[in-house]
């Protein structure tokens, strides 16, 4: 993927929200992400954060799924 996945991050001084360093492990997880994957998809991994945002498991999901349909044809 040419564009870069962007997760989005809750500032803990303001509570509002801003683009963060990379996803969490446990948003890749529920996404059904791996480690690899992500590698090859050029995904960020932010290992400190431990917060899971529904929003960045869609993005990831979506991003999983334009894969494996470039990947089938």
């Amino acid at each position: 993927m040419k564009d870069e996945l962007v997760p989005l991050v809750k500032s803990p001084i303001t509570k509002k929200l801003r683009e963060g360093k990379g996803f969490s492990i446990g948003e890749l997880r529920q996404a059904g992400v791996t480690f690899e994957l992500a590698k090859k998809l050029g995904i960020r991994i932010d290992r400190r954060r431990k917060s899971i945002r529904e929003e960045n498991v869609k993005t990831l999901k979506e991003a999983k799924d334009a894969y494996t349909k470039t990947k089938a044809t």
